[in-house]
């Protein structure tokens, strides 16, 4: 079965049993992908190392209390 079989299963399911919805597949990829690299920049930071990347400017910015610059 695939992803989409098993989607339409599952939506049909919930809407004979007046649940929600679920989620379409891949609709929290990216959010996913961005925890993934922040947690491994913390996990980072834990262990010694430098971070890069967005954790890195925020636990710059808590150290040094400068505001981050605009973008234009």
């Amino acid at each position: 079965m695939s992803i989409t079989q098993q989607y339409i299963l599952n939506t049909y399911r919930a809407r004979r049993l007046c649940e929600p919805a679920p989620p379409a597949p891949g609709a929290h990829d990216w959010q996913l992908m961005r925890e993934l690299r922040d947690y491994q920049a913390l996990r980072a930071v834990v262990a010694g190392r430098p971070a890069r990347g967005r954790l890195r400017t925020v636990l710059s910015r808590w150290v040094h209390g400068r505001r981050p610059r605009p973008s234009c």
